[in-house]
């Protein structure tokens, strides 16, 4: 059976965990079911791998400038604890649990296709590194729960629940992508979904009267601000300043080494180079999502008619950012606000009461996971939805990894814990359900399982299904408030 692991290592460790080529071969297979000749069909799957692979390369972009600054910012604060980073842990687990994960992952992406064809939950979950990521959490939790004899077992239900999770929590989040994309096509297909959910909501709740970020009116002296890519790289200049100057009083050796430059000036021009970069990335992020929509939705249409009638691609967050830039900037900041606000609160009741560790606010996952909820709360509740969704975000990322972190300490890895929302409240009802004996553990996780898809069954039909717009009475008015003012 030894070939049959390294066979399902390769599926899922070189293809379902490269996102550009599971998005290319999806999209090569709807223009075959479309009936497309050869050279549309290679070209078509090329494309949209392309696309994802510049997606990719704005991400690492992104990456590379927020990286020093987050750095930066743990170093002229004295800031200590543990900084949550879903690539740290998976290298952890996978040397002991990487076969028992690639065999989750390759049956639950098939239990994921079964949902989707057989329930009301008509979504194809493909961000393939998020798939790694929930396949070696549940690998880790149930082989801890079950027993490493029981490798079968965790197989299985690590399966079962893995399919589960990526047609669920689509489905929860399609209200807010149908609002922000103005049509049924795509859905949000990431685990920080919880996190974009209590954005939406809290928009919902708060933003009655706001108007979108994406109507901002600047003076005519600061009119260049209107354009997104401008405004973004100005925002990361003064923050990049503001710290670097900071750290050049505090520490100019460490502020030196991290940004570059052997005297303050160069130090300075270094960060400015940085967040110019910063800019650099999010524009290319926004080119390769236009790139990817423009191949894969019309290819979908393929997968939908012939193998998943009806079904939608769940693609990665960057994917809302082109429909609301200003707000991904807006729920950037204020997530790391609320992760700010977060940290204090674990200081001062929470580590002390509970135990809960100090989790410090990674710049990277607070721009993606905070800029995916600005857009959502943005779509329900404008601006003041945009920043109370971001916070709200921020708050979320930061006390969810600190009680998982709970459960993952019992199985030697304390040191790092998963990052976004829903790693964070599956991975902890997971771990609580196979706590006890093997039985109840399997009786809990089927459970759990069948509430969730039950759960997002009745969901998908009384509400997605039956065109319940988020924020709508909020359009009403701004809408009659327009219309009196033009009158």
């Amino acid at each position: 059976m030894e070939w049959l692991v390294i066979v399902l290592n390769f599926i899922g460790q070189q293809i379902l965990n490269v996102p550009a080529y599971l998005i290319g071969i999806i999209t090569a297979i709807g223009l075959i079911a479309l009936r497309r000749n050869a050279g549309q069909v290679i070209g078509g799957g090329l494309k949209a791998a392309l696309g994802f692979l510049i997606l990719g390369a704005g991400a690492n972009v992104v990456t590379g400038s927020l990286d020093p600054l987050g750095k930066l910012i743990l170093e002229v604060t004295g800031a200590q604890g543990v900084i949550p980073t879903n690539e740290v842990i998976t290298a952890l687990a996978a040397e002991k649990y990487g076969a028992t994960s690639a065999y989750v992952l390759v049956l639950g992406f098939i239990v994921m296709l079964l949902l989707a064809r057989f329930t009301p939950l008509k979504y194809i979950f493909l961000t393939g590194h998020h798939m790694v990521f929930m396949s070696l959490l549940l690998s880790v939790v149930l082989t801890v729960g079950f027993g490493e004899e029981f490798s079968w077992l965790v197989v299985i239900v690590g399966a079962v629940l893995l399919g589960v999770i990526m047609v669920v929590m689509p489905a929860f989040a399609h209200p807010w992508m149908k609002k922000i994309t103005g049509d049924d096509t795509i859905a949000m297909g990431h685990f920080g979904s919880a996190g974009y959910i209590a954005a939406g909501a809290i928009g919902q709740a708060t933003g009655g009267r706001s108007r979108s970020t994406e109507e901002i009116k600047f003076p005519k002296g600061l009119s260049f601000l209107r354009d997104s890519m401008v405004a973004t790289a100005l925002s990361m200049v003064l923050i990049y300043l503001v710290f670097a100057i900071w750290g050049l009083i505090v520490d100019p050796a460490a502020t030196s080494e991290l940004l570059g430059g052997d005297d303050p000036g160069a130090t300075v021009m270094a960060g400015f180079a940085l967040a110019l970069q910063f800019g650099v990335g999010v524009a290319v992020i926004l080119y390769g999502v236009r790139t990817v929509l423009g191949e894969l939705v019309p290819a979908f249409q393929g997968v939908a008619e012939k193998i998943v009638p009806g079904a939608k691609p769940a693609l990665d967050v960057p994917i809302v950012f082109p429909f609301a830039a200003n707000a991904v900037l807006i729920g950037f900041i204020s997530s790391f606000i609320g992760g700010l606000v977060s940290l204090l609160l674990l200081a001062v009741w929470l580590n002390p009461m509970f135990g809960l560790a100090l989790i410090l606010p990674g710049m990277v996952p607070h721009f993606f996971t905070g800029g995916g909820a600005g857009v959502f709360g943005n779509s329900s509740g404008g601006r003041i939805g945009a920043a109370l969704g971001g916070f709200i975000n921020g708050v979320i990322i930061t006390i969810l990894p600190a009680i998982l972190l709970l459960v993952l300490g019992e199985f030697g890895f304390a040191n790092s814990t998963f990052g976004d929302a829903d790693f964070g409240w599956f991975g902890s009802l997971v771990g609580l359900s196979v706590i006890g004996p093997t039985g109840l553990g399997i009786v809990l996780c089927v459970a759990l399982s069948v509430v969730l898809v039950v759960a997002a069954s009745i969901f998908q039909k009384k509400v997605v299904d039956a065109g319940w717009v988020p924020g709508a009475k909020r359009d009403a008015f701004l809408a009659k408030k327009e219309e009196h003012s033009t009158s």
